[in-house]
């Protein structure tokens, strides 16, 4: 055979091997998106994070493929058919077959899992646990995506978006019209209707649509729309919750939110503030501010609880809402076992709850640690002050009395007492000591100081109170007489210099008191060393400011500050999650499947900050992306918004949640306001929202996004719409929270005197986010309207439509009164000629004309309503005091067309 001919047989012969294993080439099994979903719906409730049934587990890579009780492995990676696990689910006996006494695995489902285990039994990763890389995109898409003002023809957006809608044989639909876009983009981005101002500049081109974004972006009234959804998740709320439910001062950490908003702060940093901001070198007060994120907790100070076991449901708290805020992720079942769907394991609960075990709150009265916002007048003491202790006590002694005169820490709480002695706990709060009485502080650290300082209050004179090392016979370390004091007083009190932790044995006597009656309440105390330098002139003007601010009175806000060493808690695992049952001690760490920890971050808050904001944690920056597209569509790319773990829907778009994921992190630099930009300047939400029969029958939840956004506006939209279009809406920012118009009879209140007392002023008028908000009794519009109570996180408003919220819009006050308002106005611009002015307030309420159908409705609702007021002087004047009929007619028409669903819902 010649070399020609050779050479062309080896040719057909390769050619023809490389076909054959070409086309009996078994396609790759992913186990995260194929395997995982199998074990997760018809074995890990019995072989997993709650049950080991026969000792073997599938949640875990190394419990999967280790020996079961029988001796041997349920999975013999290579050979399914020495599987005890495919024996089982095909075996005959009902007995022995598995999942037991439940419909067997389908046979594609077997199948599948024959062929996984066949090709190695690889385990693999979930899915969001995965780094975030570069994406790629075509060399033309390139560009769009990453040019500075997204000018390109096709962005990144419509490319993963219509590449979806190619696979499932949909289009996009045309462009929305500009009005119906404008007033889309302006509530999406400012919860409010665009200003006449913008409506027309829009509408005369004298500003594109990229100019009307921006202008939006740059309107304060962003910070406290995007506010109210961030609220949400922290849990933000002007009560403490629990039984009584009393008023508490949170409202300065709202206006950091909205502040933040306002200002771009990058997310990174936005999450470091708020998880430790008081770990930062030398916080500043907004910094301290940011902590009370999880200050948000509810705090039980009613009679007779035990403070230990709500300081712990607290902790819990914060560890449950972190993972979900940050990380989507289903933290609370792993308090009593590991993850029954995702790979946590128990003890890595507690392992992640002793980096929030350590703050000094616990659960008191008070609430403290609380930051004190001084005036300007009261700063300039402490700063008088400051000097002098760093020039006769050096730096460091000057920065411990900054500290406290900041939030008065480190002290300790009343509630510490043990060994009571003719004593109580008044209230389970403050120690109460009786004539003779006594108690005990255990392992107190005085810190060398030479005074104590003791808040406490008084009505008898002439107590004797002496303080002593350990017990009745021990040593005198400080004695001094009460008497009788004006409310809580702070108090100075010499004390013997010691450098070691001791028990404090604390007796008071007083002849004057009666057998049960307490000689005084004692709140806290602490140990702060006298001011130096006695003996220079101004010594008196200094200990008098410092005298001053010891009684300070204003704003004071919860926060989180670290125990300092000598205070430090251990943690250990609760047994089955019981608190009171400890187990073994463990440190602070995060879960080993999502993401990697750094050695050189502190084991503290703040370390946990970094790891969660860390190029290699790629939950963060999807979760973040998830939850804004969510807030733009009305359903995220993972529609399950709270839960991006191994039981969450997969995400509609992988590509594109990565894409954006990776460049909010890179390229934004945790931008969220470039982020919100991208999004709202893609064609994909530009798009109509009108339907059609057969994309509805296709796409019913608008998952592909073959139309634009339509869903009903949030409950503080659609009251700050109603106030902004009549002209009400108060535009102040900021400051303590407000009490408007509320139908009678709401809040009931039990056992704190506490009513609603409406606020007076434009202060009635304040956008939603300023309403006070009580956790047993929120604001009844928002409530029919989905809003939540706050007393937990909450990651998703579920959208309901049912008759209360109209009855809501048509009766509530707020309603009544912006429909009255808006229909005088137009009313009297349009000449009182009713055909004008219900065209007029159609326009102003959807920026739309009013179609025929609709303007003979309103017309003969403006004749009906006129026609019984004129009958009906009285009704005139209940519904519209000092309107003629026609006037309040006006205002019914309003009225109806204020709960219009175009109104109600975002175009």
């Amino acid at each position: 055979m010649s070399k020609s001919k050779l050479s062309i047989w080896i040719t057909l012969i390769t050619g023809v091997v490389v076909l054959y294993f070409f086309w009996n080439r078994e396609e790759k099994v992913d186990f995260s998106t194929e395997i995982k979903p199998i074990l997760n719906k018809h074995c890990i409730s019995c072989h997993g994070g709650v049950k080991k049934s026969g000792g073997f587990s599938v949640l875990f890579e190394d419990e999967a493929f280790a020996p079961t009780e029988s001796g041997h492995p349920a999975i013999i990676p290579g050979d399914p058919g020495s599987s005890e696990l495919i024996r089982r689910l095909t075996h005959s006996d009902p007995e022995l077959r598995m999942p037991y006494k439940r419909t067997p695995l389908t046979e594609e489902e077997i199948e599948l899992l024959k062929k996984w285990i066949k090709q190695g039994a690889q385990w693999g990763k979930h899915w969001a646990y995965e780094p975030l890389t570069k994406p790629e995109l075509p060399s033309e898409i390139q560009t769009a995506g990453f040019s500075k003002d997204n000018s390109a023809a096709k962005k990144p957006i419509d490319y993963f978006v219509q590449t979806k809608l190619e696979e499932v044989g949909m289009h996009a639909s045309p462009s929305e019209n500009p009005l119906k876009l404008l007033r889309r983009v302006s509530m999406d981005l400012t919860g409010l209707p665009p200003s006449k101002e913008l409506v027309s500049d829009f509408s005369a081109g004298k500003i594109s649509y990229e100019e009307l974004v921006d202008s939006l972006l740059a309107d304060e009234a962003y910070g406290e729309k995007w506010a109210s959804w961030w609220l949400d998740l922290a849990r933000y709320a002007d009560t403490k919750g629990y039984e009584r439910d009393v008023s508490r001062t949170m409202w300065p950490y709202r206006d950091y939110v909205i502040r933040s908003f306002n200002d771009d702060k990058p997310f990174d940093q936005f999450t470091i503030e708020q998880l430790a901001g008081d770990l930062l070198p030398d916080p500043s007060q907004d910094q301290l501010t940011a902590t009370a994120f999880h200050r948000n907790t509810m705090n039980n100070d009613e009679g007779g609880t035990e403070d230990e076991e709500f300081r712990v449901a607290a902790v819990l708290d914060r560890v449950n809402t972190t993972f979900e805020v940050w990380q989507s992720t289903t933290m609370a079942c792993v308090q009593c076992h590991s993850h029954p769907y995702d790979p946590i394991r128990h003890e890595e609960y507690y392992q992640s709850l002793a980096f929030f075990n350590n703050s000094r709150d616990e659960d008191t009265h008070d609430e403290e640690p609380k930051l004190r916002f001084y005036p300007e007048e009261d700063q300039a003491k402490m700063n008088t002050i400051l000097d002098w202790v760093a020039a006769n006590g050096g730096d460091k002694s000057a920065k411990l009395r900054y500290d406290f005169l900041r939030f008065y820490e480190p002290k300790y709480a009343a509630h510490l007492a043990t060994d009571f002695q003719n004593a109580e706990l008044i209230d389970t709060k403050w120690l109460g000591l009786r004539s003779g009485g006594s108690a005990v502080y255990k392992n107190i650290d005085t810190q060398g100081s030479d005074q104590m300082l003791m808040s406490y209050r008084t009505g008898l004179d002439g107590t004797k109170v002496t303080i002593r090392r350990s017990n009745a016979e021990g040593e005198i370390l400080a004695s001094f007489v009460m008497n009788k004091t004006q409310g809580d007083i702070v108090r100075e009190i010499a004390f013997k210099v010691l450098n070691e932790s001791i028990d404090l044995y604390i007796e008071a006597n007083n002849p004057k008191a009666q057998p049960q009656q307490n000689t005084s309440t004692i709140v806290w105390f602490a140990f702060v060393p006298t001011l130096g330098g006695k003996d220079k002139p101004g010594f008196a003007q200094v200990k008098e400011q410092w005298d001053d601010l010891l009684e300070f009175s204003g704003t004071r806000l919860p926060i989180l500050i670290e125990n300092p060493p000598f205070m430090a808690r251990e943690t250990h695992v609760f047994e089955r999650g019981n608190w009171m049952i400890l187990g073994e001690k463990v440190e602070s760490t995060t879960p080993l499947e999502l993401g990697t920890w750094n050695d050189k971050w502190p084991k503290n808050r703040l370390g946990m900050a970094y790891w969660l904001t860390s190029q290699d944690n790629p939950l963060t920056a999807r979760t973040l992306v998830n939850r804004v597209w969510d807030q733009l569509f009305g359903r995220g790319i993972v529609s399950t918004i709270e839960d991006m773990g191994t039981q969450s829907d997969p995400p509609s778009h992988p590509e594109l949640l990565d894409y954006l994921a990776w460049k909010t992190m890179n390229n934004y630099k945790w931008s969220v306001k470039s982020l919100i930009r991208e999004i709202v300047l893609s064609d994909t939400y530009r798009q109509s929202s009108d339907i059609t029969q057969e994309a509805f029958q296709k796409d019913p939840k608008n998952q592909w996004y073959a139309r634009g956004p339509r869903f009903r506006l949030s409950a503080e939209q659609i009251r700050d719409q109603a106030l902004a279009v009549s002209g009400l809406l108060s535009r102040k920012m900021y400051g303590k929270s407000v009490k408007p118009v509320q139908p009678e009879g709401i809040w009931m209140t039990v056992y704190n005197g506490e009513s609603w007392t409406e606020s007076e002023g434009e202060d009635k008028y304040r956008r939603s986010v300023y309403t006070f908000l009580k956790r047993t009794s929120p604001y009844p519009s928002f409530i029919s309207f989905d809003a939540g109570s706050r007393e937990v996180c909450l990651s998703r408003r579920i959208v309901t439509n049912t008759p209360l919220q109209a009855l809501v819009t048509l009766n509530d006050p707020v309603y009544v009164e912006a429909a009255q308002v808006l229909g005088k106005k137009e009313w009297e611009s349009s000449g009182e000629i009713p055909d004008k002015a219900i065209a007029e307030i159609y326009k102003t309420l959807t920026l739309q004309p009013i179609s025929p159908s609709k303007q003979q409705a309103m017309s003969d609702l403006f004749v009906q309503a006129r026609k019984e007021f004129e009958a009906s002087p009285e009704a005139t004047m209940e519904f519209y005091p000092d309107a003629d009929a026609e006037l309040a007619a006006i205002a019914v028409v309003a009225n109806a067309m204020m709960n219009l669903d175009e109104f109600l819902t975002k175009p």
